[in-house]
């Protein structure tokens, strides 16, 4: 069984590719754009897990990414049974404040690339008849929330993508489950240390290998969803009807708790 991790050289990514190798001793096909890290993680995980690991350098963010890996694979007879879409990015910046470039690569990675390898790579496995998928969406989806408005836009689309696709595809045998976390314990969001701590303790942040480690499971279940925090299924009703008061003292002090 092969598995392609992307975003694989940190973070969650990393967690995913350690966690497939480690506890379902799966190979894997690892892609990042932290090329000197992403050798390193492959060579790792072979010789610690005694799997087949390739290290695949791209740049998803560009248009044709998801065309040149699926290629790859077909070139390389390379068959992916379970297929991660994890790659992000974020970042917190006022709209106008924000360069085109940046939210154009926002927009490819998490949107462009996400729903054509959903689709290349979902064929494969609707034709075979078995296969799984999991796309990492966030709870901010269901946020309308000023200076992360592109990112809470592309994991709505994550979201809503999956969910669709889970029907389309549950009659060929094939699995799709998208995760909608809320804050995860990495260095993505910009919090300082201290803040990062104090998150894990209320639970409103995750440790990314709890999180990984759930996510694997429900994916294996073919479940269509899923959100992990008992809070996190607390707090969402307020975040769909938050007052606009409520988002400006937001924007407000929000800066405080980055570094």
């Amino acid at each position: 069984m092969l598995s392609l991790v992307t975003g694989a050289s940190s973070g969650i990514g990393l967690q995913y590719a350690t966690q497939l190798a480690r506890d379902y001793h799966t190979d894997l096909l690892l892609v990042s754009n932290q090329e000197q890290e992403l050798h390193e993680v492959a060579a790792h995980l072979a010789q610690t897990y005694n799997v087949k690991t390739i290290a695949h350098y791209a740049d998803l963010s560009q248009t044709d990414a998801a065309e040149k890996l699926h290629n790859f694979c077909i070139e390389n007879g390379l068959q992916v049974d379970i297929l991660i879409n994890n790659a992000g990015v974020f970042f917190f910046n006022p709209y106008i404040e924000t360069s085109i470039r940046r939210i154009e690569l926002m927009l490819n990675l998490h949107m462009l690339t996400v729903a054509k390898m959903c689709r290349l790579f979902s064929e494969d496995m609707c034709r075979r008849g078995n296969g799984y998928i999991l796309n990492m969406s966030s709870m901010s989806s269901w946020m309308a929330m000023p200076g992360i408005q592109t990112y809470n836009a592309t994991k709505a689309f994550i979201y809503n993508l999956s969910k669709s696709l889970w029907y389309e595809f549950k009659p060929y045998g094939v699995g799709i489950t998208v995760m909608t976390p809320g804050a995860v314990d990495t260095a993505l969001f910009g919090l300082s240390d201290y803040w990062r701590r104090v998150a894990v303790r209320l639970t409103v942040s995750i440790p990314p290998e709890k999180l990984v480690r759930r996510a694997l499971k429900k994916m294996f279940k073919k479940k269509k969803t899923d959100m992990p925090g008992v809070i996190n299924h607390l707090v969402l009703p307020l975040l769909k009807h938050l007052p606009d008061w409520a988002v400006f003292l937001t924007m407000k002090y929000i800066g405080k708790f980055q570094k």
